[in-house]
């Protein structure tokens, strides 16, 4: 079950790469809270047809409230208060920048989940996480460089900044599902946090005058909901729940790893989808990437 759960890591980090294009392009045309806002109901109608089909519960009244406590705040830590930042960085610094700061989440997550909940990892496993960090790193940074002198991509401080706490946030979001989920089911788990997540942004939208914009006038813009649709069905759909099966039959900390293979994965569609070129030290980066992750597998 182990080899599975890290293959659903793995195809986390297939998700993301695809609903990080989809966001980006929503996010530029509506702002960062409605993206976020829509995306967690659409994930929430995804889920319970699939709780339906799964499980004949369209709903999660039949878990524990301890879980319903954790995942709540799984929900508001990873998806509202770590989905700010890492929208607002789309924006402002662009997808392939704020990735950078993605991969830096394994590192975290290992952290806090071996502070929080005692888990400790293998030794070949750390080794492997820093080989993975290595190559994800080659590539972003490499990206990062080429789209600085071309100008492609704008770089502030804010946007920096939010890229980092994104990646502080999801962490303790990561570990605060692997001790809420326990055996309860991954599909009906995700769809706690996003039903907590859908009433948290929300909030952020009254609180700061955009309500009617979000709620009513986003929806009208056609191009930007589809594309919220398809980065929802990648994203907090298929992504978070793979995420959280894999979190729920290995070590967060290997999760958190092959789920930040997403800077390596996303080459593909930028190149396919995007028109953009490739350098050869992201192929590098990739391949060893690709071998740190193979250390997951192998040993």
């Amino acid at each position: 079950m182990e080899r599975f759960a890290l293959l659903a890591a793995f195809g986390t980090a297939v998700c993301w790469a695809f609903s990080a294009i989809f966001f980006e392009t929503a996010s530029r045309k509506v702002g960062a809270l409605a993206v976020n806002f829509w995306k967690v109901v659409f994930a929430f109608l995804f889920l319970g047809i699939s709780g339906m089909v799964e499980r004949n519960v369209p709903f999660p009244y039949d878990a524990p409230l301890r879980t319903w406590i954790l995942l709540g705040l799984s929900g508001i830590v990873g998806f509202v208060i770590s989905d700010f930042f890492l929208f607002n960085a789309y924006i402002l610094i662009g997808s392939r920048i704020t990735v950078i700061f993605q991969s830096l989440t394994p590192i975290f997550t290992a952290l806090f989940a071996f502070i929080f909940i005692g888990e400790r990892m293998q030794v070949y496993r750390l080794i492997g996480m820093a080989v993975t960090v290595a190559g994800i790193l080659i590539v972003v940074t490499t990206r990062s460089r080429q789209n600085k002198k071309n100008n492609k991509e704008r770089l502030s401080a804010k946007g920096l900044l939010y890229g980092f706490l994104s990646s502080i946030f999801q962490a303790g979001g990561m570990v605060l599902s692997k001790a809420g989920l326990g055996n309860y089911s991954p599909i009906s788990g995700t769809q706690i946090r996003a039903f907590v997540a859908i009433f948290g942004f929300a909030i952020n939208a009254l609180l700061i005058g955009q309500g009617r914009f979000v709620f009513v006038e986003m929806p009208r813009i056609k191009e930007a909901l589809r594309s919220t649709l398809k980065g929802s069905i990648f994203g907090p759909f298929l992504g978070v729940a793979l995420s959280l099966f894999s979190m729920q039959h290995t070590q967060v900390g290997a999760t958190s790893t092959l789920m930040a293979l997403t800077p390596v994965v996303i080459i593909v569609p930028s190149v396919l989808i995007l028109k953009q070129k490739v350098h050869y030290l992201e192929v590098l980066g990739a391949a060893v990437a690709v071998v740190g992750a193979a250390l997951f597998f192998l040993l």
